[in-house]
């Protein structure tokens, strides 16, 4: 389905759920946040039900996201039911790998496609730091056991943040060079009120490409599957690619193709867009397939032309990162 501005919307992305085992310092505050409780998120059976209308209106594309979506009980048997939608051709997941390495076998089996790592740091001073735990060792387990399952392609989600891990950008190009990893760079966003974020430590996508240039001849790509936004490049003689996600230099809004769904059943069109259509409530009152879909194609025409992330996040938008779905 095209939206206002002729976009092709065909990617959902859920939040399964706003819990994480982890609480990264640009994401969620150390005592973590007031988590929902179990009758205030969606119950497996809305989700299909959800995903099933979704693809009535075109969409195609699942990706499952939290907080961390490993912590949800029953998530291999979510991708099982998920899979068996017809319409949708690809299922992936963004996690933290912490919990990943020990469940990725169910998972594949249950019809996962392929995975994305969130991984910021490979110093594990750095990674307890940014984190605020000692788990660098199970991502880094995660990560090479979705290379032997075959869940390609493997991507790696890196936020830089100057002062933090801006010195490690070319070891993280080695690591894309030495195996088939697709390192995705992605600008320090001011997302949520969390007062870690400061317009200081963000790095254009353009500085992080000259320092790997300093080591690395980048040739621009597009045989990286996906529907993400970033740009990616080969490393001459390399494995795998260097990406770049630029919301904050280079806005890329006029292709984007999602919807969001949170833990608690909104329907969101852009991450930064205070907007949101209660799905949830409408489950409630034991809708149609009919009603349902007219609620998804609100949605997709409710969908901003571009995000505002320079105004800020603003005080009165009181969800967390984690809240909305990474």
């Amino acid at each position: 389905m095209l939206d206002t501005y002729n976009r092709n919307i065909n990617y959902l992305r859920i939040s399964v759920t706003d819990r994480c085992n982890l609480r990264c310092r640009y994401c969620m505050p150390e005592e973590g946040i007031s988590k929902l409780d179990h009758r205030e998120i969606l119950s497996l059976e809305d989700i299909v039900r959800s995903v099933k209308v979704a693809a009535g209106v075109g969409i195609r594309k699942i990706r499952l996201t939290g907080g961390e979506p490993l912590v949800r009980k029953d998530i291999a048997r979510l991708i099982g039911f998920i899979s068996e939608v017809p319409e949708i051709d690809d299922i992936a997941m963004t996690t933290n790998g912490v919990l990943f390495a020990d469940m990725a076998e169910q998972l594949k089996a249950a019809g996962l496609d392929r995975v994305n790592f969130s991984m910021d740091t490979m110093v594990s001073e750095k990674f307890r730091y940014i984190s605020r735990r000692d788990h660098l060792a199970d991502v880094r387990k995660a990560i090479f056991k979705a290379l032997e399952l075959g869940l390609e392609p493997v991507k790696i989600n890196t936020v830089v943040i100057r002062g933090f891990n801006d010195d490690e950008l070319l070891d993280f190009a080695d690591l894309a060079f030495d195996f088939p990893l697709h390192i995705r760079f992605i600008e320090f966003m001011p997302i949520g009120d969390l007062l870690f974020w400061k317009k200081d430590r963000m790095i254009t996508s353009e500085q992080i490409k000259e320092k790997i240039e300093q080591r690395y001849e980048l040739t621009p790509t597009k045989l990286v599957k996906g529907s993400g936004p970033a740009r990616y490049f080969k490393l001459a003689g390399g494995r795998g690619t260097i990406g770049f996600i630029t919301p904050m230099s280079h806005k890329f809004c006029s292709e984007c193709n999602r919807l969001r769904m949170t833990a608690d059943g909104k329907l969101r069109g852009c991450l930064y867009d205070k907007r949101e259509i209660d799905l949830k409530k409408a489950l409630q009152s034991k809708p149609s397939d009919e009603d349902l879909k007219q609620l998804f194609i609100e949605a997709i025409l409710l969908k901003p032309y571009e995000h505002h992330m320079d105004a800020g996040w603003g005080k009165d938008n009181p969800r967390k990162m984690s809240q909305i779905g990474g």
